[in-house]
């Protein structure tokens, strides 16, 4: 007879995705945005971190639809949690963006300015707007892993008296890891 574990389920559904471009994703954005959390957290407290990012934006997205039979899977909410850490940590770096004016143009933006677009669309989303449609992605998830993120980043921040990390090698990077 099966019994399901949640907390299982939510942890096994982090290193589950919807398909190719859904994983390719959020290992782009970890690949540009996680290194500089990493290297301010250290690994232990790193993978502490996503991982309670993840928990919290899947039981978010449950408690906000309790009776949804939609499954809930990928690790969305946990990399918002790492954007959001990240716009904490570096929020005057420069990101290299793609940006859409007829065809995409290369440019370095303030941090700031691209994690803080991210999020308001996904909030936008998350209440229903703009988006038809738009399958079953859960923009909730990733909005409430997005805040914990920061509220996470600024506690460890906090605590550790402007530096996350008393381990913490060297000053802030100048930019995220760049596509070559």
């Amino acid at each position: 007879d099966y019994q399901k574990i949640p907390a299982l389920s939510v942890l096994s559904a982090m290193f589950l995705h919807g398909g190719w471009l859904h994983l390719l994703g959020n290992m782009l954005f970890l690949w540009i945005f996680g290194n500089n959390v990493e290297d301010r957290f250290g690994r232990i407290r790193y993978l502490l971190f996503y991982l309670a990012c993840g928990y919290a934006a899947a039981y978010g997205f449950s408690l906000a639809d309790p009776a949804s039979t939609t499954p809930l899977i990928g690790a969305s909410g946990a990399v918002a949690g790492v954007l959001g850490a990240y716009l904490v940590l570096f929020p005057r770096a420069r990101v290299w963006s793609l940006v859409p004016v007829l065809f995409f143009i290369p440019l370095r933006l303030p941090a700031w300015f691209v994690l803080g677009l991210w999020f308001l669309l996904q909030w936008f989303y998350s209440a229903g707007h703009a988006v038809s449609g738009a399958g079953n992605v859960a923009y909730l998830a990733h909005v409430v892993g997005f805040l914990t993120g920061m509220m996470l980043a600024l506690l460890i921040r906090a605590v550790a008296g402007g530096r996350a990390d008393a381990s913490w090698r060297g000053p802030p990077p100048r930019h995220p890891r760049r596509l070559r």
